[in-house]
Order: structure tokens, then C-alpha cells, then sequence
């Protein structure tokens, strides 16, 4: 049975349980992908009130909740804990990647449902990049804490991350300009993948390019001051502007890119 199906048909179920019962109800974490077929039902669940949040402002992986408290009469906060993973010894640690500590998650027989966004820190007595942050779905906290004891080389301690910690695990931001035929999504696209045109146009045939957390499909729309674009495989921008011509006509663009 199709996939989009099956995820339509349980978004569906949990709003209306939360609508009928008058409780909350939660997805786990969804992609953009998932998030786009949310949005698509959204005329027939419209009467429905929902939140969507990852653990923070800017997350890519998301949960939604169905529910509020004018119809419940309570509030309820999201079922998300955030774990710091750290080495033992950061003198003989690794250097460690997004998809290494992702690995390392699923060799536990975690569903990449259960696990949200993952953020990398360097060290600040190492400089290495070995720290990771992981939200999750608070079910599942104490069983990752529990069994996550090595990635790749590095044996690590695993502990939910303390409240005074929060501001640290916010996504750096790093601008960089490039230069573009036009402001048009594509024409920037080629420009910071270093792809072609006609490359481009298949990442939107796809589906790999999303726009403010929604699937993108026009490769022709033309980008306005903050708008948030990601190209799975290459990475999350935000597009600030545009700035003088070159001789040839061509324009400088301005991007913040997520680090």
C-alpha cells in the first residue's frame, strides 16, 4: 500500500480522535516530505486546531499536535526530550558527523520516526566536532540513554540535555554569496550546487527541494527576502537578496546557509 496513503489515513485518525474526544493527540517526528501531505489535507481537517513544533524554532524534523487547550481546558507540552551526547574522553574522540550519530540510532532499532533533528557541536577543549544534540520522542529517551554508548570509535555518555544548555544547541549560520543568472529558485539552486540548468529542474522532479518546509514543484518561483529553501543532499539556506549586476548581466546573491 502507498506510503503518502498510509500517513494521510493516520494523520487523519489522530485529528479526529483529538477532535471527537476532546484531547491531544501527537504524530511523531515527520519530514518535510510528511509535513508537505499534512498540508495537502488540511481543507478537510481544517476545523481541527493543531501546532507543529521540533523541540525548537527552525527545526527540520517536526511533530504535530492536534488540539488545544480552549478545547480540552488544559495544556499539554510536546512529548520531546533533548539528549546530549558526548565523549568519554575528548582527548581520543573522533570526529564525528550527522550521519554517524544517525547510524548509531538506527543500530539500536530506533525508527527514524522516533528521532528529530540532530545538531553537531565542536568541542570546546578539543575543537573537534564530537558533540551531538538529538531530540526525540520522550518514550524512547531512556532507552537511548541507556544503550548508546559507542559511535563509530567513541565511547559516549548519553544524558537529556540540561535547560541551561538550550541556547547552545541553536543551528549556526554562515553567509555566503554566489552568483546567479537570476533570482528565480533554479537559477540559485544551480548556483550552489554547481549544477546545471537542466540538473536543477530534476531535483524539483523529485521532490528534493523544499521550500519554507514545503515541497517545492516550480522551479520558476523567485525568491523573496527570507525565504528558507533546503536541496536534500546539499543543504538549508536562507535567502536574503540580491545585490549589483556582474558585466555579463548576472546578479550577486546573498544566502545564510545552516552549518
Amino acid at each position: 500500500m502507498n506510503t503518502d496513503f498510509l500517513l494521510q489515513g493516520h494523520l487523519n485518525d489522530l485529528a479526529n480522535k483529538a477532535y471527537q474526544k476532546n484531547i491531544y493527540t501527537f504524530t511523531n517526528f515527520l519530514s518535510a516530505s510528511d509535513l508537505d501531505i499534512f498540508y495537502s489535507m488540511l481543507p478537510d481537517i481544517s476545523h481541527i486546531p493543531y501546532e507543529i513544533f521540533g523541540g525548537r524554532d527552525g527545526c527540520d524534523r517536526v511533530m504535530i499536535r492536534f488540539g488545544s487547550e480552549d478545547t480540552t481546558g488544559y495544556d499539554l507540552p510536546f512529548p520531546i526530550t533533548i539528549l546530549q551526547i558526548t565523549p568519554l574522553m575528548d582527548k581520543f574522540s573522533d570526529e564525528l558527523s550527522h550521519r554517524d550519530v544517525l547510524g548509531s540510532l538506527m543500530n539500536l532499532g530506533i525508527e527514524r520516526e522516533m528521532t528529530g533533528d540532530i545538531i553537531m557541536k565542536a568541542s570546546s577543549r578539543s575543537g573537534i566536532r564530537n558533540t551531538a544534540y538529538v531530540f526525540c520522542v520522550s518514550s524512547i529517551a531512556d532507552y537511548i540513554s541507556e544503550n548508546l554508548t559507542r559511535i563509530k570509535h567513541t565511547s559516549v555518555r548519553c544524558i537529556p540535555c540540561p535547560d541551561s544548555d538550550l541556547p547552545d544547541i541553536t543551528s549556526t549560520l554562515e553567509e555566503c554569496q554566489c552568483i546567479a543568472a537570476s533570482e528565480r529558485i533554479d537559477a540559485v539552486i544551480a548556483a550552489v550546487t554547481k549544477l546545471s540548468r537542466s540538473q536543477t529542474v530534476i531535483l524539483f522532479r523529485e521532490k528534493k527541494v523544499f521550500l519554507n518546509n514545503r515541497v517545492l514543484e516550480n522551479n520558476s518561483y523567485t525568491l523573496k527576502p527570507d525565504d528558507t529553501f533546503s536541496i536534500r543532499g546539499y543543504g538549508k539556506f536562507i535567502y536574503k537578496g540580491c545585490g549589483k549586476e556582474t558585466r555579463k548581466g548576472r546578479i550577486y546573491i546573498t544566502l545564510e546557509r545552516y552549518v
